[in-house]
């Protein structure tokens, strides 16, 4: 608590200047008060779940949410249960994407998420790392918690952060003070509902792995992109896409 307590103590003898700037459109999830409990649905394959321990450790270190490692209620395919996320790998084909995570919205609230690795790739010598399987990992969690891309010009020096992307993971595979930061700006109102810790049956059918399921791109830089579907009447699907080399 020392750093949120730090900048309530400058704000109140300067004007707060706040540099983060990462948020993916103003989306949460709604709660009533912080930090909030975030489930992470356990679907890995004994391989990944080091790599998904990492993460939730990583994420926790925010002063407005902590994150959960529960059992899986989806396996391979990952269709969300609303009020959490789901986490999975299988080999998904040669398909181009390398990891995907996908927010469900309901107006500005995200209802439930998934984060899949797609071990086709993950399987070949290029990404079958540590830092590759951190970066991706962190990356896709950080974005089922409201985060957009810090940086995705791979060509750019690494910010030390693993939401910038790389060619290069071995600096970018942790959060950094701005993604903290971002967090807590996105989270420092309240709602008077809840969207966190419900375990009901997705409303959504479908598995949504093909670029068919995505909708509309919405945003392409580098080797990311996101797709927006819109299912009408507030309620929409984001995919975020990590494409391998």
């Amino acid at each position: 608590m020392k750093q949120s307590f730090l900048v309530l103590s400058i704000g109140l003898i300067f004007p707060l200047v706040v540099s983060a700037s990462h948020s993916w459109g103003g989306y949460h999830w709604a709660r009533t008060s912080n930090p909030f409990n975030l489930k992470l649905g356990d679907n890995l394959s004994s391989s990944w779940k080091p790599y998904l321990g990492t993460t939730s450790t990583d994420w926790s270190v925010s002063d407005v949410l902590d994150t959960t490692i529960v059992l899986g209620q989806s396996k391979g395919n990952c269709r969300p249960i609303a009020g959490r996320v789901e986490v999975c790998n299988k080999t998904y084909g040669s398909n181009g994407w390398l990891g995907m995570a996908q927010i469900w919205i309901s107006g500005t609230h995200i209802t439930q998420g998934a984060v899949k690795a797609n071990d086709t790739y993950f399987n070949t010598a290029t990404y079958n790392t540590p830092a590759w399987k951190n970066l991706v990992m962190c990356q896709e969690v950080g974005h089922t918690l409201g985060l957009d891309h810090q940086d995705t010009n791979f060509t750019n020096s690494p910010l030390g952060t693993c939401m910038d992307y790389t060619s290069d993971p071995a600096l970018n595979q942790h959060p950094n003070l701005h993604d903290y930061d971002q967090l807590g700006l996105i989270y420092a109102h309240l709602d008077s509902i809840s969207s966190v810790g419900q375990t009901l049956p997705s409303k959504t059918k479908g598995d949504f792995e093909n670029q068919s399921e995505w909708g509309k791109q919405v945003k392409s830089q580098g080797k990311t992109a996101v797709f927006e579907r819109d299912f009408g009447r507030g309620d929409k699907l984001f995919t975020f896409v990590i494409f391998a080399e």
